[in-house]
């Protein structure tokens, strides 16, 4: 004879089948919409042509602080003359014309309209013979140029203990590289700059905050004759 089942029984069974069939459905968050983050909209692309500033530690702005160096107020400068170009720093500290031949890529990679090659102040205070910073110099301004870009070269000298003839050789090295390829060559980089009360910092080779101003307002000298205005809308 199959007896009742007792009450106590029944509600277990009836609450473990609850469980059993509570367990088989689906959670509410698998039934729930996936939220996607919203994507922050990425920057509209800079559509200005790109002036290139390529040197070493005196492009680069070394012993500045941000916004100081001479690529960043020929920025401001270019601007305000009415013209449109991104000026882009691509110097690097302590760079030869080895160094800078081996990275010019870095250059022509982002298609520069015009570019300022500083170089061989390093080659210089290191005693690199002339000939193969000449080759050197000769090589970037070339590669770059090819790359449809227009050069403006920026020479340098060096101090009096270097001796009258090496010094005279290593300046006619900037002459000559000039001559076969730039667009524009301005001698001295550092003109109205060097040995001028506040222009430089103490160790005498790297331009100040009021030094590198000082320089963007006499390389845009050179560099205004072949800056091209935008066309009128």
């Amino acid at each position: 004879m199959v007896r009742p089942l007792s009450f106590f029984a029944f509600v277990t069974f009836c609450f473990g089948t609850f469980i059993g069939c509570a367990s088989k459905a689906p959670a509410p968050e698998e039934n729930a919409p996936k939220l996607e983050a919203a994507k922050t909209p990425e920057p509209p692309a800079d559509p200005r042509p790109v002036l290139v500033c390529f040197g070493d530690s005196i492009t680069a702005g070394f012993g500045l602080e941000p916004g100081k160096t001479y690529p960043d107020v020929l920025q401001r400068l270019i601007d305000e003359g009415g013209f449109s170009y991104r000026v882009v720093n691509l110097g690097v500290s302590g760079d030869t014309t080895q160094g800078a031949l081996d990275r010019v890529n870095t250059a022509v990679e982002v298609k520069p309209k015009i570019t300022i090659v500083e170089l061989g102040g390093n080659d210089g205070l290191r005693g690199i013979p002339l000939a193969r910073s000449r080759d050197n110099l000769q090589q970037i301004v070339v590669r770059i140029k090819n790359a449809g870009s227009k050069v403006l070269l920026a020479g340098i000298t060096l101090p009096p203990n270097y001796g009258r003839e090496y010094i005279a050789g290593f300046e006619q090295m900037y002459v000559s590289v000039a001559k076969g390829s730039a667009d524009s060559f301005m001698p001295f980089v550092l003109d109205g700059v060097w040995n001028k009360k506040g222009m430089m910092q103490e160790d005498q080779i790297h331009p100040t905050a009021l030094g590198a101003e000082q320089m963007a307002k006499n390389i845009f000298k050179f560099l205004r004759p072949i800056l091209e205005k935008p066309a009128p809308k």
